[in-house]
């Protein structure tokens, strides 16, 4: 029995329709049972021409086990090294934990210095992006800490679902609508 181009092409549809709704499906339950935590960010580049509006966020990470390694000789200006983590959400921080298995995110350690802002703090790579709608103009220049707050999946990247602004004590959580 041949199928005719009509039926070809509801096959077509209901095959993608399936695989999007799978991802959906994946990140809702993602969303619902693993941990959620709020991540200060680093740098933030808010409006590229080639990319459309996204925020890049640099999530700054706790790890406190990690321990500039002893220098094997003079050190180049642009020498360095990633050390390959997993997170974690520990006392409500998010930990990067040094491992010897096949990583996609790492911590970045210089020679001359790390991407450090406090002693156990570091930048994770690579940054995560953030989808701003068009208008959503004006918060950025609020002044204060950009925070995320982010999703841990079992593997990969951190998946970001909000942002907000903290001056002081004081939090704001942005509205984008």
């Amino acid at each position: 029995m041949k199928m005719n181009s009509i039926a070809k092409a509801l096959v077509v549809v209901l095959l993608h329709l399936a695989i999007v709704l799978s991802l959906g499906g994946k990140l809702l339950y993602d969303r619902a049972y693993r941990p959620r935590i709020w991540v200060r960010t680093g740098s933030v580049d808010p409006d590229l021409p080639i990319r459309g509006r996204y925020l890049t966020l640099s999530l700054q990470v706790h790890a406190p086990d990690l321990r500039q390694e002893p220098s094997r000789g003079p050190a180049q200006e642009n020498d360095y090294a990633w050390t390959p983590v997993y997170l974690s959400v520990e006392n409500n921080q998010l930990i990067a934990h040094r491992t010897t298995r096949n990583a996609n995110l790492y911590i970045t350690t210089w020679a001359r210095g790390t991407t450090q802002t406090a002693p156990d703090v570091y930048s994770l790579s690579p940054p995560i992006t953030f989808f701003l709608p068009e208008h959503a103009d004006g918060w950025l220049q609020r002044g204060g800490e950009l925070w995320a707050e982010v999703t841990i999946p079992r593997k990969g990247p951190p998946r970001p679902i909000q942002l907000a602004v903290k001056s002081g004590t004081q939090w704001k959580p942005l509205k984008y609508w």
